[in-house]
């Protein structure tokens, strides 16, 4: 759920991918799938829907990385504060996710959040408030 204010636009990758993320921009390496597909573990979303779409590491990338980068939002005032909620799912011990931050004037990643080494082999949930006041992609 991508939530600034009051509004909250809710993503999945039923149809596509959803519409916070860049069209066409899904590099090599990122898989739309889901449970039934026959890929080993994670059997089910978050919500144990074994048909329901998430986005997957393809087995070859096992020792290299791939990016998803977000569309360009909008700066934050005072009163909304970009909140993003994702679920996850780490079935290596040697893998390591990591959520950065590029703002506009920036040509640096800030990476602002991330979690590694641990098998866990269970869907987790988190959420990252991002105050912004240039246009950023996470």
């Amino acid at each position: 759920c991508f939530n600034s204010g009051s509004s909250c636009e809710k993503c999945d990758f039923e149809t596509d991918l959803c519409k916070a993320l860049r069209e066409l921009n899904l590099q090599p390496g990122w898989i739309r799938r889901n449970g039934r597909s026959g890929m080993g573990p994670p059997y089910s979303d978050h919500n144990a829907n074994d048909s329901a779409y998430f986005l997957s590491l393809s087995s070859k990338m096992r020792s290299s990385s791939a990016t998803l980068r977000t569309n360009v939002f909008l700066p934050n005032d005072e009163e909304h504060v970009c909140q993003i909620t994702f679920h996850y799912w780490i079935s290596q011990m040697s893998g390591t996710l990591m959520v950065g931050l590029q703002k506009h004037s920036e040509d640096t990643i800030t990476n602002i959040w991330q979690v590694s080494g641990e098998l866990q082999n269970q869907w987790k949930a988190n959420t990252i408030t991002i105050n912004s006041t240039e246009k950023y992609e996470v």
